[in-house]
């Protein structure tokens, strides 16, 4: 067996979410040679069983269920301590929970990545007798935990979440031979403000332009999301995706992203499509503005506002020239600073921090 030390990944169900695509970038790109990695999940069904065998994804169906958790737990913390990780890192906070029950029983530091914010007077169970690092996806994700939570500043690092380099030949954005496709992606959840993404699309083809709109994604939203693109009369023009965990086609298959949030911790699926060189349009909140600076690697539009985000569409729809630059520098801002590689290594310090004391 290798002497390197285990690494727990506790990840919730693999869903089209940013944190899904973090878990599986970490399992890839964390050196073999520094760390064995293992991730534990209770559903994995998106993923094909090569992945599940190349990454080590153990599946323990049941693993948050009131009613069978507690066996499920049980068989978990048995097989753990067969082979017992070094470091539990939790992947978000819905297995927090789980992760300090585990860090206790089995007597190993833990460490927490923070995608999004807490909700109104929501508590983090984050003890620091087991909770020993917090790794924040960008400042204000930081800040509102210093604020919120109480966590005290040092033990949290902000380490963005890294996208994968795309290097082969992509189709032009707004090729003048195809319809051009204006697409957002994610969970279909109220925070992401997909409403206002329609409502701009209606005001789009309502200002005689012609393009087809995507949203790829699932979620509680999606019923009403069909149901309002047929009352806004432009369900013709709209093609729901459902939930995938590769988004690499559905992407390059855009002309621009639209991330209309209302909130955002950083927004990797905006990423991923940067470094496809795709332009992006952006509310202005949180973890965005670390990203867009508007007109120059993105679009910029106040959040929940319709009419201004379809104004900035059909600016890009009228100059592909304007579009092709934002998305090239886009795509360079991504390559220097949020790549996968530098992100994994960022974590394995943190890593190498945690079990040092």
């Amino acid at each position: 067996m290798s002497s390197a030390p285990l690494i727990l990944l506790l990840a919730d169900s693999f869903s089209l979410r940013g944190t899904s695509a973090y878990t599986l970038r970490l399992a890839r790109h964390l050196p073999a040679s520094e760390s064995r990695v293992k991730v534990v999940c209770p559903d994995g069904q998106l993923l094909s069983t090569d992945a599940k065998r190349e990454l080590f994804v153990v599946e323990y169906p049941y693993l948050l269920s009131p009613l069978w958790g507690c066996v499920t737990r049980r068989w978990l913390r048995r097989d753990l301590l067969n082979d017992p990780p070094a470091l539990i890192h939790v992947q978000s906070r819905s297995m927090l929970r789980l992760g300090m029950w585990l860090a206790k029983r089995i007597g190993c530091p833990l460490v927490l990545t923070m995608h999004d914010f807490l909700a109104r007077n929501e508590r983090l169970p984050f003890q620091t007798t087991w909770g020993r690092r917090v790794i924040a996806v960008s400042e204000p994700v930081r800040e509102a935990l210093i604020q919120q939570a109480k966590l005290p500043p040092n033990l949290i690092d902000v380490i963005p979440s890294g996208v994968e380099e795309c290097n082969q030949p992509l189709q032009p954005v707004l090729d003048p031979h195809r319809t051009p496709v204006i697409g957002t992606a994610g969970p279909l959840e109220v925070v992401k403000g997909l409403p206002f993404f329609l409502g701009a699309a209606q005001q789009v083809l309502a200002a005689g332009a012609v393009a087809e709109f995507v949203v790829v994604g699932a979620g509680p939203e999606e019923v009403n999301l069909r149901r309002l693109s047929r009352e806004l009369g432009i369900a013709g023009q709209v093609t729901f995706v459902p939930n995938v965990l590769d988004l690499k086609g559905s992407l390059s298959a855009m002309d621009m992203f639209c991330l209309p949030s209302l909130r955002q911790g950083l927004g990797t699926i905006m990423l991923e499509a940067m470094a496809l060189g795709r332009p992006v349009i952006a509310t202005s909140v949180d973890g965005v503005n670390s990203v867009v600076k508007d007109d120059e690697t993105g679009l910029l539009v106040t959040p929940g506002n319709s009419g201004e985000l379809a104004r900035r569409m059909l600016e890009l729809l009228r100059d592909p020239f304007r579009a092709r630059r934002i998305a090239e520098a886009g795509r360079d801002l991504v390559r220097r600073e949020f790549g996968v590689d530098r992100m994994a290594q960022q974590t394995l310090a943190v890593y190498r921090q945690v079990l040092a004391e």
